[in-house]
């Protein structure tokens, strides 16, 4: 890989990381369309550590909060009912599904499911689903002529079970073109939770199992002799500059605006590789990267 491609692919994976566009997705494609070797699962692992450490920057003080609660809740039985404790284990019960089908799956999320056509076929459907997610929200929140407004459930109302169903939605993002934020972010609307409540428990659900993959791979990468370091590196250090701007971006955009831009992105997109791949412009397998 060289330092260009670093460049490019880490840009890519900090602009879309957060985004319900998929940045796996827009990683395999930019690597397609420009010719270059897949970058593969472990480079889109590895550099999402830098993403996450622009999610624990950001959410730092949420982040300390939950964690002193959390810690205390052992020791302490009035903690335990403490909200901020409670969310340290809804996060740990959400990440379940993800780490075991994580595992379950690793072979097939390294390989078959890096096909384009799974991949614009997931663009185009997710996309929909989020659609019809803030349309739902969004006459939740106008009312209309004959009803009024209904009240969005926020974070303190979440529980196991909808900790679980997040979890869900989140581990549907291991395949490419689903987009864990789009994922979980529209379940949690589905759940009739604010865009903004929703918006936050994604990101902070993704800390544990990010963090995990991201260190799995560089400890597999790191036994291997096919990994450019410095160029791996530079993109991760690159997603986590521009991973952290798009956050502090979305979270503004979120509470006032639509879903649909990205909606109509995303199905436009999944189209687009659909067509290109039917005339053989795109291979739907990747090409086995270099390092």
């Amino acid at each position: 890989m060289s330092w260009f491609e670093s460049l490019i692919l880490g840009l890519v994976q900090g602009l879309t990381e957060f985004l319900p566009v998929s940045s796996s997705a827009h990683l395999r494609l930019t690597a397609a369309f420009s010719g270059w070797h897949d970058p593969g699962a472990a480079f889109t692992a590895i550099t999402q550590i830098g993403t996450e450490a622009a999610v624990l920057i950001y959410f730092r003080k949420d982040i300390g909060r939950i964690l002193s609660a959390w810690t205390r809740s052992f020791t302490s039985k009035e903690m335990r009912h403490d909200p901020d404790a409670r969310m340290g284990w809804l996060v740990i019960v959400g990440s379940i599904p993800i780490g075991v089908l994580g595992l379950t799956l690793k072979d097939q999320i390294e390989g078959p499911f890096r096909d384009l056509r799974i991949t614009a076929t997931m663009l185009i459907v997710v996309g929909v689903i989020i659609g019809v997610a803030d349309r739902m929200a969004a006459r939740d929140e106008s009312g209309g002529r004959h009803r009024a407004p209904k009240q969005r459930k926020e974070l303190s109302d979440l529980g196991v079970r909808d900790g679980l169903i997040y979890g869900l939605c989140q581990a549907m993002a291991l395949i490419p073109g689903v987009s864990r934020s789009g994922a979980t972010i529209s379940g949690g609307l589905f759940m009739g939770y604010r865009r903004e409540a929703a918006a936050r428990y994604s990101f902070l659900l993704a800390i544990p199992a990010v963090l995990a993959s991201g260190l799995f791979e560089l400890k597999d990468a790191m036994e291997s002799d096919h990994v450019s370091w410095g160029p791996t590196i530079f993109a991760t250090v690159i997603a986590f500059a521009s991973g952290y701007a798009v956050i502090a971006w979305f979270m503004r955009y979120i509470s006032t605006k639509s879903f649909m831009p990205f909606v109509w992105y995303r199905i436009v997109l999944g189209i687009l590789i659909i067509i290109l791949v039917t005339a053989g412009v795109l291979s739907p397998h990747a090409a086995e990267s270099a390092g």
